[in-house]
């Protein structure tokens, strides 16, 4: 590959010409200065840049074109007659038909002496020893272009594999935006919407015989509650246990006094003595406990009265 770079300027314009070997090998071509006055007006000075510079195309049949980028500075003079020279260098390799890569002062630096802020002289002794020159290139600018264009052949692999990463990457970014509108589309179309669920719900329970509820919902009524009616609610536990037969509170207290008076006294605790209620043992209200049978009537139980039967009420 042949790289012909150029450092863009109004009184000094420097061109190079390197050629790429083999991995990292450069060779030395041409390399030249294009001057113009200062009190040559503006439109001749950039014409003889751009007549230069295709003859210079003509001459040596490049294959790419590497140009300075313009960056700011102090002095706005200096970076708008740089900037003028550069579009008046891109233009003509346009014309000649070559692709043009723009490299910042700061990537050439860095490429060659391996410092993004090397000085000139940095720069020229690289070139020099790089390029396996008698003696350095001057003035400045004539080695800056032969910088721009050794740059340029060690950064454009690079360059070509981050462009073909980037093309890759859009193509299969292409292609999954492409897949998740096909799926969405499929969903949409296929997969049916809440309210369509909720209808064909209701449309099951009222087939089934099943009551529906009236209560709306913005995606439609809400299905029966199963085996139970729609005014129906659910026993708590309290009640539950209130309503079970043997189960009270008080048959609960009298079951653990009547356990404290056998293992005290010996007395057996019957069967009935899980449903017996004592007399004096309070109940889930605080009144005397009661239960379905006195406790004269439960087999094994000692009358009101008698030490046992005082006892075992828990006094």
């Amino acid at each position: 590959m042949r790289v012909l770079g150029v450092d863009p300027g109004l009184t000094r314009c420097g061109i190079g010409v390197v050629e790429a070997g083999a991995g990292q090998a450069v060779s030395f071509v041409d390399v030249g200065v294009v001057r113009s006055g200062p009190d040559v007006p503006l439109e001749q000075r950039l014409l003889t840049v751009a007549e230069e510079v295709e003859r210079w195309i003509a001459r040596h049949r490049p294959d790419v074109v590497a140009v300075e980028r313009v960056f700011s500075q102090h002095n706005v003079r200096t970076v708008m007659g740089t900037a003028q020279a550069s579009g008046v260098v891109a233009l003509a390799a346009a014309r000649a038909g070559l692709p043009v890569a723009f490299h910042t002062p700061s990537e050439v630096k860095a490429a060659v002496t391996g410092e993004g802020r090397a000085g000139k002289a940095q720069v020229t002794t690289m070139v020099t020893k790089v390029l396996g020159l008698d003696t350095p290139p001057k003035p400045a600018d004539a080695a800056d272009a032969l910088a721009l264009a050794v740059c340029h052949c060690w950064r454009s692999p690079m360059l070509d594999r981050m462009a073909q990463a980037r093309a890759r990457a859009d193509e299969l970014a292409a292609v999954h935006r492409a897949r998740l509108a096909e799926a969405r589309s499929a969903q949409d179309g296929g997969a049916p919407t809440a309210a369509a669920q909720w209808a064909a719900a209701r449309a099951a329970a009222e087939r089934s015989g099943g009551a529906w509820t009236a209560a709306a919902r913005p995606d439609g009524p809400r299905p029966p509650a199963i085996g139970r009616s729609p005014g129906a609610r659910r026993p708590t536990v309290g009640a539950a246990r209130a309503g079970a037969p043997g189960r009270s509170a008080a048959g609960e207290g009298t079951r653990a006094g009547v356990r404290r008076d056998a293992a005290g006294d010996g007395i057996a605790a019957g069967p009935g003595a899980r449903r017996a209620g004592a007399a004096g043992t309070p109940g889930a209200a605080g009144r005397p406990g009661t239960s379905e049978r006195g406790p004269s009537e439960v087999p094994g139980s000692v009358p009101p009265g008698t030490t046992a039967g005082r006892k075992g009420t828990g006094r």
